[in-house]
């Protein structure tokens, strides 16, 4: 038994493998959250356990251990887990274990031939990670994250020689393998007072700051306006926090509880099926909620915690926007300012090992990527008119502008789905063509034409009647024209073949 991979997992599994025999010895490999990370080295380890060879498998967390353990088991590996709940070491060829109980039995367990390490921008060489890890030196190390750089900013390249980078947020959404992103903010909020740690806003300010009346009151607001009913999981600074806003929630009339590490485990599974089955409307937390946990079921993210962290904000907005029956759409409530700091989830990142990814000369910073309508206040990418309300802008329009306490428009799902305005259309069009030239198609041009096209006839079918006409990838030729023009220009390069 095994799971049948996509094609860009299998290419990025391809590129790890190309690596290993370029003779590198540790690789990182960079994939959004809800790209099937798991899934991928779950086949990397059925075809290196089949060649007879030691597998060691990293987690730090009770629910990734299970669900490693779940992926292998559906690609047919046999192997044991090892937790703080068990006893002694395991000798199966495959071993899923916890870094932290590992690390205390380092002088048992049996060297493997690979090390796989999960959530792998937690590695450091003075970590217990970097204790396993340096405790195996003949040992091969594939680590998969979505976010290759420590919350200090810091990059990986001390414990990995090279990186190999999967799909992008915007390419899978554009394919459908993530939910697209409708996101709101208010005003950044008034932070004034919170001193800085060592990687981030320093805890007892920051809790401070975020749990009052009026920043929960406003979140409380807005997601009855904008998302009532909807599963719902709220980002909170601390433990009080969470259960502040979870009361909060409840008082205006919705199931609301709080979640976090110290409870029972059978209590913590319980409040997970009671949100997953819609028995709890807002699920309220601190840092549990960010990495690790799979739940396709969350349809809205409360971002209540600013951070400076890039990791941190791009964990916990990837944990809404996995795909589910019915989900059309993931709405972000952002009331800590992170979308306005880091800019959207779908942003094409340079990762580089070694650190926090420098911009491209002459790019723009985060907030220049944000503009206001002066008409409805919807704020969005950069383009000829609003996706919101349509209005138009002057060449000269006016710089941005806030409502204080009332949520804007950051990004509509349509944005990625749809191709109305030509600045939108030509920026999928361009996306696409990089990734094309970077995963070495024969016609990259032809590729991202065709897959806008298809995107563009997935708008336009339910507006208009095109029976009777010939179609090419669901567009007329008039059509398609029209999407050449719009993107590649009116040169006299022929319009490609739909393949």
């Amino acid at each position: 038994m095994g799971v049948e991979l996509r094609d860009y997992q299998l290419a990025a599994v391809g590129n790890v493998r190309d690596r290993f025999a370029a003779g590198d010895r540790s690789v990182l490999l960079v994939s959004p959250t809800g790209s099937g990370k798991t899934v991928m080295f779950a086949y990397v380890t059925a075809g290196t356990a089949q060649k007879g060879k030691r597998v060691l498998l990293l987690a730090h967390r009770r629910e990734l251990l299970r669900q490693i353990s779940k992926a292998l088991t559906l690609n047919g590996v046999s192997h044991a887990v090892m937790s703080g709940g068990s006893l002694g070491v395991p000798r199966s060829p495959v071993v899923v274990a916890s870094v932290f109980t590992l690390a205390n039995r380092l002088s048992r367990f049996e060297p493997p031939d690979l090390i796989v390490g999960d959530e792998a921008h937690h590695f450091t060489p003075r970590s217990t990670w970097g204790k396993v890890v340096q405790a195996f030196p003949k040992a091969r190390i594939m680590g998969v994250t979505a976010t290759p750089e420590r919350l200090d900013g810091k990059g990986l390249g001390d414990l990995f020689q090279s990186m190999v980078l999967g799909p992008s947020v915007a390419e899978l959404t554009m394919r459908g393998y993530l939910s697209p992103a409708e996101v709101y903010a208010p005003a950044m909020p008034d932070l004034t007072g919170v001193k800085r740690g060592a990687n981030d806003y320093q805890r007892e300010d920051l809790a401070a700051a975020m749990d009052k009346p009026s920043i929960t009151g406003s979140a409380v607001a807005h997601y009855t306006k904008l998302a009532p009913g909807k599963k719902a999981v709220c980002f909170c600074v601390s433990i009080k926090h969470a259960e502040d806003v979870a009361k909060d929630f409840r008082a205006a009339g919705y199931r609301a509880t709080s979640i976090d590490g110290a409870m029972d485990d059978s209590i913590r599974d319980r409040i997970l099926r009671d949100f997953e089955r819609g028995d709890i409307d807002v699920l309220t937390s601190c840092d549990l909620i960010s990495e690790g946990f799979d739940l396709p079921a969350i349809e809205v993210a409360i971002l209540l915690r600013p951070t400076e962290s890039l990791s941190l904000y791009l964990q916990q907005v990837g944990r809404a926007i996995r795909p589910a029956p019915g989900k059309t759409k993931t709405i972000v409530l952002d009331h800590a300012g992170n979308t306005r700091r880091h800019g959207f989830i779908d942003e094409e990142r340079s990762w580089q090992l070694t650190g926090r990814m420098k911009k491209a000369k002459g790019a723009p910073s985060e907030a220049a990527t944000v503009r206001t309508c002066p008409k409805c206040y919807a704020a969005h990418r950069p383009m000829p008119a609003c996706p919101a309300c349509g209005h138009v802008y002057k060449v000269n329009s006016r710089s941005i502008e806030q409502r204080d306490g009332e949520l804007i428009q950051v990004a509509s799902a349509d944005e990625i789905a749809a191709a109305a305005a030509e600045s939108d259309i030509k920026r999928q069009f361009y996306q696409l063509l990089a990734i094309g030239k970077n995963r070495g198609f024969s016609d990259p041009q032809s590729w991202a034409f065709n897959v806008v096209c298809s995107k563009e006839a997935s708008r336009l079918a339910s507006r208009r009647d095109a029976f009777g006409q010939q179609l090419i990838n669901g567009l007329t030729i008039r059509e398609r024209q029209q999407v050449w023009e719009r993107t590649v220009g009116t040169g006299e390069a022929p319009i490609p073949q739909h393949y």
